[in-house]
């Protein structure tokens, strides 16, 4: 593969918000195309036979045909980067040579980590990939067995448990099994303020500060020791 070369992706999941995470990831990378989505293998089998694909986006557990039982039946020259939502196929798969191994929800700099190292092994080794689109408004977080849209508009505060967390919204609560940390790389630093190991809020939702807490919607939240410095600092510029 040249260095102008293009790769030619396929995206399989019977999940259709999965496919449409990966899609969208992909638009805002270089040198990569989506030919086509499909929501099972027979369909996946199709494009396979009358399209050159180069790279396969495969989701593990899918009814009927596995992710698993598919990549052992398609060329060896077309790759895979296996997405699922279970960590229990991750030796299955690179055992298979997979290209990478991608837990759900899939966050768009974990996709970039994956297209690099395709492209170290097969060609392109120069950066691939393009700023993340800033105009972005929404992220996908994982709760109660599918993927949930979530506006930054409609983030009130983000608060951690031990192995969870809840995302406070305008009329509802998500709850995720995501880390804050992965939740607060997601989010606009010019709209969300981390203030506590356990909260980020809403810049837009405070109602009143002082210097041990922030008041969003009648709850008290604190400033802790290790934010308080910059938690003050920025918000005495308004």
């Amino acid at each position: 593969m040249t260095k102008s070369q293009t790769i030619s992706c396929l995206i399989v999941d019977d999940e259709a918000i999965a496919r449409e995470i990966i899609a969208t990831h992909l638009s805002k990378i270089k040198n990569t195309h989506v030919v086509a989505s499909c929501s099972n293998a027979m369909e996946a089998f199709n494009h396979i036979s009358n399209q050159t694909i180069d790279l396969v986006f495969l989701d593990i557990n899918m009814p009927h045909i596995s992710g698993i039982s598919f990549a052992k039946s398609i060329n060896s020259n077309i790759k895979v980067i296996f997405t699922t939502a279970y960590r229990d196929y991750a030796v299955e798969g690179f055992e298979l040579k997979a290209v990478d191994y991608l837990l759900k929800p899939v966050s768009l700099e974990r996709l970039q980590k994956a297209i690099h190292t395709y492209f170290e092994i097969y060609g392109e080794k120069e950066p691939l990939v393009n700023a993340i689109n800033e105009s972005s408004d929404f992220f996908f977080v994982r709760s109660e067995r599918k993927m949930i849209k979530i506006d930054f508009n409609d983030i009130i505060y983000i608060e951690s448990y031990s192995d969870y967390l809840k995302i406070h919204l305008n009329h509802m609560t998500i709850i995720t099994r995501e880390t804050i940390s992965s939740i607060e790389a997601k989010l606009p630093k010019s709209l969300f303020l981390r203030i506590h190991r356990s909260y980020i809020i809403a810049i837009s939702a405070i109602t009143s500060f002082t210097n041990e807490h922030i008041t969003i919607h009648n709850n008290a939240l604190p400033i802790s020791r290790t934010y308080k410095k910059t938690v003050l600092s920025f918000l005495e510029k308004f």
